[in-house]
């Protein structure tokens, strides 16, 4: 037993430690949802890429249509459509008293605008316009939210297949290498059925690791309707302190409330009614048809009064408003929120991974102790299978916490409101 090289139990480690290599996928389980490396593919072109084919995106061609419609209005002489006024009047539906004397009216109606209406009108298409375009902003960041979440949540659970791959790999050679000692009589069998439950055990965690990794990887194709990521897309932390009404969450909530003010000024312009004017003529005859009267006439309807009949017009507008400003400091309070945490995120993380690193540090050189104390039978297998879980474990959470980092300062951006 204490003739035993002890570089044979060093190969483990470093299989452990070694970087993944970059070849043929091997599957436990048959399941297998494709997804490729792309050299030349970026962040922000993902983003774009995914915007393309994400349902809220057809709200902004609506958006537009809306803004262009209202400015349309607003750039109208006339406050609505015209309208045709026919009139006649005969007496031959009574033959005993029928004097003749046909009348024939006729006459274009136009309304016109309120007092400071049609301006209303052109300013609440300017602040549609202007709310429709960041609310592209708006839907754009949030699409970089689900892709930068989706993107890290596949960065981390493959770092975790590739960990548990490796895992695996060392129990298999050192169930390999216990049998062999039990072969030559240095251990007893109760350590190769030890070992080959530790192999079994790694073998159930990469079966659940390689699980993990499909739904991640599906989860995101899901997303983008693509099969590609890129090959980097770390980024580089926003300088920003604090949230401000800059952000384009507040700004396209501000762009609305302007929009709800401007539809409130514009109901209350509308007033009783349209004001309309009608041009046309009227052509009389007598008992003689050869005789007739031919004048032009001018017509002008005033609506005025109707206050009670605006007043929930105005009322349901003004709750509206009211209700957005509202969601607006509901917003603002959130976002303030967010930042606080995902600002402490990062301070966490820092920590930790600092001292995950000092603690991956110490473990392997425990690991490497270890073995050698088991090769010389200083330990018995169940210790060193210990020393070897516990040193694992140290290194998979120094590897997750760069991860974890890098993911954080994403979120953080996000949370500020930056896009990549």
């Amino acid at each position: 037993m204490h003739g035993m090289n002890p570089t044979v139990w060093l190969v483990p480690v470093w299989l452990f430690l070694a970087p993944p290599v970059v070849g043929q996928e091997q599957q436990i389980v048959p399941h297998f949802d494709l997804i490729t490396v792309d050299p030349q593919l970026t962040l922000p072109e993902v983003i774009d890429l995914t915007l393309e084919k994400y349902p809220e995106g057809a709200l902004l061609p609506a958006l537009q249509q809306e803004a262009e419609a209202l400015q349309r209005r607003g750039d109208s002489w006339l406050a609505g459509a015209l309208s045709a006024v026919f009139y006649y009047r005969n007496s031959w539906a009574n033959s005993a008293v029928n004097t003749g004397a046909p009348e024939f009216q006729g006459a274009i109606e136009m309304p016109l605008w309120n007092w400071g209406q049609r301006a209303a009108g052109q300013q609440l298409a300017r602040d549609a316009t202007k709310a429709g375009e960041l609310q592209a902003r708006v839907i754009k960041l949030q699409v970089a939210g689900l892709v930068r979440k989706a993107l890290w949540d596949l960065q981390l659970v493959s770092n975790r297949h590739e960990l548990a791959e490796r895992v695996y790999s060392v129990a298999k050679k050192l169930a390999a290498t216990v049998r062999r000692r039990v072969e030559l009589g240095d251990l007893p069998r109760s350590d190769l059925l030890l070992a080959q439950s530790e192999q079994l055990a790694a073998k159930t965690a990469l079966v659940r690791a390689e699980a993990e990794e499909m739904h991640a990887r599906k989860r995101f194709s899901i997303l983008t309707q693509m099969t590609r990521i890129p090959e980097h897309f770390s980024e580089e932390q926003s300088d920003t302190t604090a949230i401000d009404s800059q952000h384009p969450l507040l700004q396209a909530m501000d762009a609305r409330i302007a929009r709800k003010k401007a539809e409130l000024k514009w109901v209350k312009a509308t007033g009783s009614g349209q004001t309309t004017v009608a041009l046309g003529g009227n052509s009389q005859r007598g008992v003689n048809p050869d005789i007739g009267v031919e004048t032009m006439t001018f017509q002008i309807n005033v609506p005025f009064g109707g206050s009670a009949h605006l007043a929930p017009k105005i009322a349901s507008a003004n709750l509206q408003l009211t209700e957005t400003q509202a969601q607006r400091n509901q917003l603002y309070r959130r976002l303030i929120s967010n930042f606080h945490e995902a600002e402490h995120a990062l301070e966490v993380d820092r920590t930790e991974m600092t001292i995950s690193l000092q603690r991956k540090k110490l473990a392997e050189e425990y690991m490497h102790m270890g073995r050698i104390s088991f090769a010389a039978g200083e330990i018995d297998l169940l210790d060193f299978l210990r020393i070897q879980s516990r040193g694992f474990a140290a290194i998979k959470e120094a590897n997750e916490r760069s991860i974890i980092l890098q993911r954080d300062i994403a979120l953080f951006n996000q949370a500020v409101g930056v896009l990549p």
